[in-house]
């Protein structure tokens, strides 16, 4: 096991690692920039090292420096989080040069997921269900035509090398597929500096699932089972729920296992969730592969009991996935709340300031995973999320229940939250009922 692991990131899932370390007997290095001075995350660290300003431009993306802070700390490992750099296979492999053991998946291996073309072309050999669309990238558009003329209109175009909407673009004829593939080009090229697009079908109306995946170093994969993530704005996930409610037990586990074998594939070691749409009769199509451990891990580990952050850092280390997939059984129903600091009222305004007011729900079920509290100056340079309200009951009904009663208790001041979005949500008879799609949140927002 480590002695020692850098922790390449901030705030919530920083002190996440953390934890997981103390657990395990590991040492803690945190870097931060000057903007995280005083962060409360960095108490708990056995050994904090600014590595630049407040932009992540110029300290959390900064491979040469967190390498040089490792070094400096004496790590043997080093801990990407979320964000940031923990998709970046150049990083992991600056990592495995230097000496350091990267916590996730190997740099061949998220090339290989993380780069949706070949994604794609391993999905469709592993069984995993895909769009219909192009078999790689789009050289000229006249090729998307083709495609968008066999499979029909609408279609989506979609960056090979990116995620998060950049690049993207949705045509519902070759009027629109011909401006929206060029632009889609450059808007790749800029985000992730690889222009290839390809094609797919794209689905007006779906539920986003995901399942979660956790791999080894000896050839073993299993599945947490999934998540229903379809409560969104512009691509941004506000509430996560597992299990996904109304879905078909025998087509849950037939999808669910396609992504374990994905991940096998893939010689994969660490978390790893593999996305989908699910369309109104139940049909899975896969979207991408994040090769990460992912914001909303705390419900998957509420409704299996399996510690994704450990667990990712053992088999780091090289030992054997702990679990078969025999052991993972359902256990109630959970759901998470992204609390960002941001004004629903006013279009979602980020909320930079400190916060005066912090009271927190407690209680059973209750886990609230955050960076934040009373004198907490929010900074503006970084993602507005301050928290993650985690609420697990024995189904759905009695989750959603439980919820609003910890959404109540919340209270944050004087900067705004997403929290009284969340309690109207609960509450609209789409949610209740289960039938939102991903669209819904962005249609009540219209709707006023």
């Amino acid at each position: 096991m480590f002695k020692r692991v850098l922790i390449a990131n901030r705030g919530e899932i920083a002190l996440r690692i953390i934890r997981a370390c103390r657990e395990l007997g590991i040492e803690t290095i945190c870097v931060y920039s000057s903007a995280d001075e005083g962060g409360p995350w960095l108490e708990q660290a056995s050994q904090s090292i600014c590595i630049g300003p407040g932009p992540s431009k110029d300290s959390y993306l900064r491979i040469e420096r967190i390498i040089a802070a490792a070094e400096i700390g004496h790590a043997d490992a080093i801990h990407p989080g979320y964000g940031f750099l923990s998709e970046n296979a150049h990083f992991a492999e600056v990592c495995r040069d230097s000496g350091f053991e990267f916590i996730g998946p190997s740099p061949e291996a998220m090339s290989m997921l993380g780069d949706k073309v070949n994604c794609r072309r391993l999905a469709k050999k592993a069984g995993t269900p895909i769009f219909p669309g192009s078999d790689g990238g789009i050289e000229d558009v006249d090729e998307a035509v083709a495609v968008a003329t066999e499979i029909g209109f609408p279609v989506i175009v979609k960056a090979s090398g990116g995620g998060g909407g950049r690049g993207m673009r949705i045509a519902t004829d070759e009027k629109s597929l011909r401006s929206g593939i060029e632009q889609a080009r450059q808007e790749a090229q800029a985000a992730f500096g690889n222009p290839m697009v390809y094609v797919e079908k794209y689905l007006e109306s779906a539920r986003h699932f995901e399942v979660q995946t956790l791999g080894d170093k000896h050839g073993n994969a299993i599945h947490l089972y999934e998540r229903d993530c379809s409560s969104q704005r512009r691509h941004q996930k506000l509430i996560e729920e597992a299990p996904a409610p109304g879905v078909d037990p025998a087509r849950r586990e037939k999808v669910c296992e396609s992504a374990a074998e994905l991940i096998r594939r893939a010689n994969y070691s660490g978390a790893a969730t593999v996305e989908f749409l699910m369309d109104k009769q139940q049909n899975f199509y896969m979207l991408e592969v994040n090769t990460r451990v992912q914001v909303e891990h705390p419900i998957s580990e509420a409704i299996t009991g399996v510690d994704i952050v450990q667990t990712g850092i053992r088999v780091a280390a090289g030992e054997k996935l702990p679990y078969q997939q025999s052991d993972i059984r359902i256990n109630g129903h959970a759901m998470e709340f992204r609390i960002n600091a941001e004004d629903p009222a006013r279009n979602f305004m980020p909320q930079a300031g400190i916060i005066e007011t912090w009271v927190v729900p407690g209680g059973p079920g209750i886990r609230l995973d955050t960076h934040a509290r009373v004198g907490y100056r929010v900074p503006p340079n970084y993602d507005s999320m301050i928290g993650k309200l985690i609420v697990h009951a024995t189904d759905r009904e009695a989750c959603i229940r439980r919820s609003l009663g910890a959404l109540g208790e919340f209270k944050v001041g004087p900067i705004h939250t997403t929290i009284p979005l969340y309690q109207r949500l609960l509450q609209e008879p789409l949610f209740t009922q289960a039938t939102h799609d991903i669209k819904y949140v962005e249609r009540l927002l219209v709707a006023g």
